[in-house]
């Protein structure tokens, strides 16, 4: 395979709208291939996907689960051989006949980057296509503005590529993850922050990120990875709570993102939290880094980054998170109802910014609230597996998701729906 030769991309999904955003990369809501006519696209990101998940199979078991013919996948895997995204391995003894050709995947075949842009830390992830994080950096920066994240990026980004091995010419592109309304004023926010609502993102990144940019938000970006790296599909439906400096949400049904009618959906962080007790409160004000910083704040305390917050056996510090976990639980309860209720998702999956156990605890704690109220059905409630950077590594998967993984829009635009 030559390295130095781009890889050849297929078609990005029409339809993206004219500020440039993906318009919906979603997942498939199965692996069925389709032969009917002009659907090459979409059977090509199909069998890539497939092999994806096992990594290694046969060319008889690819057809076998997407149903398409012996003939089409023959070409197939030799177009995704001649791109170098898949590679043949061997046979595979121990059966009759003659044994089948192995067909892998080719992880140095392609590259995603992924940028996260939040109002606390900055976070830079770059995937191979098997989805492993080949290098990853981060920078705690409260409200960083346009140069200090281009400052970061060229500070950062040769030595991700160098710790990666990866190929330039083989980056499909970059996804950047921004909460909707990134300068929406929060505790302590600078006056100069709400620059961040008129600024071009492709003409701030392209001196120092010279690939195709697709911005999303951050939470659907974190629930997108996390449907992307369930590769059993045991949990097709799902809402991704991602507690940042601020609170957002991801719904996922059927393995496909939906965004709702004006693309904010999953907008947890904004319901009217009444247990606050105060006028205008909303679940946000507490349930976030940014409500637990200025708790910690009143109480005389420093708040670090957060994976130091278990570092302390100071009953101040102790006292505040105690009542904190408390106070959230009693916000998120009737949110978590009305997910429940409304979407009957396979499970609820906290992730973000919190270190791994205090999210354990707010989960638990929210598993005893639920409890206690007769549901129809109960969603398990669990920390995300893409608890960290889950942002930057969902992002890093939208260059893939746009040019070589399916979706469902590609499979209407062949011909089907």
């Amino acid at each position: 395979m030559d390295h130095m030769r781009a890889v050849p991309l297929l078609s990005p999904e029409r339809g993206r709208p004219a500020d440039g955003h993906a318009r919906d990369a979603r997942l498939s809501r199965g692996l069925s291939g389709t032969n009917l006519e002009r659907a090459g696209d979409y059977n090509l990101r199909t069998v890539l996907q497939v092999i994806r998940f096992h990594r290694e199979t046969t060319r008889v078991a690819i057809a076998n689960e997407t149903g398409l013919t012996p003939p089409t996948i023959a070409n197939i895997t030799g177009r995704l051989t001649d791109m170098g995204l898949v590679r043949t391995a061997g046979r595979l003894h121990g059966g009759r006949g003659q044994p089948a050709l192995k067909i892998e995947l080719c992880p140095e075949g392609a590259f995603g980057i992924g940028l996260t842009i939040d109002r606390d830390h900055l976070s830079l992830a770059i995937l191979d296509l098997s989805g492993t994080v080949r290098a990853r950096a981060t920078r705690e920066i409260a409200f960083a503005g346009p140069e200090e994240v281009v400052a970061f990026l060229r500070e950062t980004l040769d030595a991700a590529l160098a710790e990666g091995a990866v190929d330039r010419a083989r980056i499909l592109g970059v996804g950047v993850a921004m909460p909707d309304g990134l300068g929406r004023s929060l505790p302590d926010q600078p006056e100069d922050y709400a620059q961040w609502d008129a600024v071009d993102l492709d003409a701030l990144l392209a001196p120092v990120l010279p690939w195709p940019v697709l911005r999303d938000n951050d939470a659907a970006t974190a629930a997108l990875g996390e449907a992307q790296y369930d590769e059993t599909f045991s949990c097709p439906s799902f809402f991704y709570l991602l507690i940042t400096a601020g609170l957002g949400g991801g719904l996922i049904i059927d393995r496909s993102y939906h965004r709702g009618a004006h693309r904010r959906s999953g907008e947890i962080g904004l319901i009217p939290d009444p247990s606050a007790g105060r006028a205008g409160a909303i679940v946000q004000d507490t349930v976030s880094l940014a409500g637990l910083r200025v708790r910690l704040a009143a109480a005389g305390r420093a708040f670090g980054s957060p994976e130091t917050l278990g570092e302390h056996d100071d009953p101040v510090v102790c006292a505040v998170i105690d009542q904190w976990v408390q106070d959230s639980v009693a916000a998120l309860t009737q949110p978590f109802v009305a997910v429940t209720t409304l979407f009957d998702p396979d499970a609820i999956l906290i992730g973000g910014r919190l270190p791994g156990w205090l999210i354990v605890r707010l989960a638990d704690g929210l598993k005893q609230a639920l409890a206690a109220i007769e549901l129809p059905a109960r969603p398990e409630i669990r920390p995300a597996r893409m608890a960290q950077d889950a942002p930057a590594i969902g992002a890093a998967m939208l260059p893939f998701m746009d040019r070589l993984l399916p979706s469902d829009s590609i499979l209407i635009q062949a011909g089907r729906g």
